[in-house]
This record gives C-alpha cells, structure tokens and sequence, in this order.
C-alpha cells in the first residue's frame, strides 16, 4: 500500500513542478523585456497558454474526480507550452536553425499523447484510437498555424516565408501526432489482448 501512495505523491509533485516552471518561465517572456521575446505574441500566450494548465484538472473534476488522477495526460498536456516557452526563453527559436521545426514535431507528439493517454482509459479500438488521435493532432496543426499567421505572421517580416514554413510545420506536427496515435494504438491492442486473455 505504501508504495501506490509514494508513487502518487511523486507523481503529484512531479505534476505541480512541471506547472510552476511553466507558469514562471510564461511570466518570465511575458515581463523581462529580453529581445528574444518579441515579436513572439507573448501577450497572447500569457493569456492563452495557461488554459493548457487546467484543461484536465478542470475536467477532471467536471467527471466526479475519478480515481486514480490522470497524471500522464495532464503533464504531457503542459508540456508543448512549457518547451514553447523555454525554448523562447533560452532564445533556441532564433539561435538554432532546426529548433522550430523538431518543436512542430515533439510538441504535437506530446499534444497527441496527452489525448491517447485520457483516450487510453475508454473502451475504444486501437484502429479507431489511431484515426481519433491523428484527426485531431492535423486540426490541432492546422488552427495552431493559423494562430501564428495572425498573431505575428501578417504584416510581419515572416509573410514572405510563410507559405512554405506553415507546409513543414504541418507535415511536422502531422507527423509528430501520428508517431503519438501509432503509439497509443499498440498500446491499446495490447490492453485489449491482456483484457481478452
């Protein structure tokens, strides 16, 4: 017994840490004033970004807090935003040329298997986990391109660039959602073979 409630505590303050350096390193770009900052819509993540934070909690006790938490998909939740922010942090957007685009891919990896692992706990078929998890990972793309378009591409320097940049980001972030989906999906047939066994 003592080693569940050691795991849910470790779990728990694993949970919290990820959160509170996430939320101190939003409000860090939103009010430093550091160069590498702007230009970036820090206004619109400090407003926008948090949501991811609560997103399951929220939701969580929406559903009469069913046991155990659901600690996986809460973390990998945050954990997109939080690369986001500490990769504008330690300026790795504009100092390495292929930080952006491994972001498009391991962020929507983590964004997709934040859905996999809340979707992990239905009785849903590996095949239709998969077309779920792909779906919404290219319409997460999809929308998180059009944000950037808006937020800081129109008018900008960026628009000559644009078109080709938002073709990869979304072959990337496709790409990343479909390694979460494919992963998600074996995951769930081999829950189904054990439940069946």
């Amino acid at each position: 017994m003592a080693a569940p409630i050691v795991h849910r505590r470790l779990l728990f303050s694993c949970n919290v840490g990820l959160k509170a350096l996430f939320v101190g390193l939003l409000a860090f770009g939103a009010f430093s004033g550091l160069d590498q900052f702007d230009g970036k819509a820090f206004g619109w993540r400090l407003i926008l970004y948090p949501i991811a934070a609560i997103i399951v909690p929220v939701a969580w006790r929406l559903r009469g807090s069913p046991q155990p938490y659901p600690y996986a998909a809460d973390m990998l939740l945050v954990a997109p935003f939080l690369v986001d922010v500490a990769g504008n942090a330690l300026d790795l957007y504009d100092s390495i040329v292929w930080w952006d685009d491994l972001n498009h891919l391991m962020n929507w990896a983590l964004l997709c298997g934040a859905l996999g692992a809340v979707l992990l706990r239905t009785t849903l078929r590996p095949l239709v986990l998969f077309a779920v998890i792909v779906g919404f990972g290219a319409a997460a793309a999809i929308l998180w391109e059009i944000g950037e378009y808006f937020a800081f591409i129109r008018g900008g320097d960026e628009v000559v660039t644009a078109y080709t940049d938002t073709l990869g980001d979304e072959i990337l972030g496709l790409t990343g959602g479909a390694l979460a989906a494919l992963t998600v999906a074996v995951i769930a047939r081999r829950r189904d073979a054990r439940r069946a066994g």
